[in-house]
């Protein structure tokens, strides 16, 4: 049963991410309110758990006190939080809106700045690691925010995420996020060149991971962008090349903006360009080994397990 004493949460992007935060939300005692989403099946289960429904982002901002975003990018927040259906159309003061989407800085400082003048507090809380974590409750996120609205919502954000760093005020979670984003993409882009080199050089995609997976080069992301090479396992990292792409442009434009010298990052960039722009956006982070194989002539990992 839901207590009374915990605030009414809002949840708009019950997505691959969305759905597990949202879940641990309503089972850990929030009331919850999640906005309709273009897949029923999540929103159908969190109703089953419990949670309402609202028609639109004004509506739900008038029924919480929390809300959450967890969706594509910064056009796709923009818009629920503007707009005469938007999430400002129906906030009190004192409102919290928590942006837990990969997000262009400039914009969450200019949403940041629209709410303030309403009365409204903007957080980004960027998100870091997979969805089997978002649905465990155990995900990691870099938090911009002033002290006092930190300390309002660290119980809450606390339901769907293990390690949670307060890193100062908004904007500094989503700048954090585009630097994690470039390490984490310039170890996929790095793998997946070196295993097409290794494997045009006769070498097996197993040879491979039995000494790279053994030495000190692997990590957890290694092991989850390896499975789709090594096991054809498509979930291990549910990533796409359209948003590792979209986050790839943020930082460039970050870098641009701060006069910062970025040759590596504009490299791992064009690696994601290259895929998507040849109408693969919507694979997984882990399949451009094969992509970047298929420009070397080399077969994808699937045909030495065939």
């Amino acid at each position: 049963m839901n207590s009374p004493a915990k605030p009414t949460v809002g949840f708009i992007g019950v997505g691959l991410m969305g759905a597990g935060m949202a879940k641990n939300l309503v089972t850990k005692g929030h009331p919850l309110v999640v906005l309709g989403h273009r897949n029923r099946e999540p929103v159908e289960r969190l109703k089953a758990l419990g949670a309402a429904e609202a028609g639109t982002p004004r509506e739900l901002a008038a029924r919480c006190e929390v809300v959450h975003l967890c969706v594509t990018g910064s056009p796709q927040v923009e818009a629920n939080v503007r707009g005469p259906n938007g999430l400002l159309a129906g906030a009190r003061p004192g409102l919290v809106i928590i942006d837990c989407s990969t997000s262009n800085p400039v914009s969450t400082l200019a949403l940041a700045e629209e709410c303030a003048a309403q009365g409204v507090h903007f957080v980004d809380a960027p998100l870091s690691r997979t969805p089997k974590e978002a649905e465990a409750g155990t995900l990691d996120t870099m938090i911009g925010a002033a002290p006092e609205v930190f300390a309002r919502i660290e119980p809450i954000v606390r339901c769907w995420a293990g390690h949670v760093v307060h890193l100062g005020p908004v904007g500094l979670g989503h700048k954090m996020k585009l630097v994690n984003n470039f390490v984490a993409m310039g170890y996929a882009a790095l793998f997946a060149e070196a295993l097409a080199i290794a494997r045009k050089a006769g070498l097996s995609v197993q040879q491979f991971h039995s000494v790279i997976g053994a030495g000190r080069m692997r990590s957890p992301f290694y092991d989850t962008f390896m499975q789709w090479s090594l096991a054809g396992d498509e979930n291990a990292h549910r990533f796409t090349i359209a948003n590792a792409h979209k986050d790839m442009r943020y930082l460039a434009s970050m870098a641009g903006e701060l006069g910062a010298v970025n040759p590596l990052q504009a490299a791992v960039k064009n690696s994601f360009a290259a895929m998507e722009a040849a109408g693969q956006g919507e694979r997984y982070v882990p399949m451009l080994a094969d992509f970047i194989a298929a420009l070397n002539a080399v077969p994808p990992a699937a045909a030495e397990r065939a």
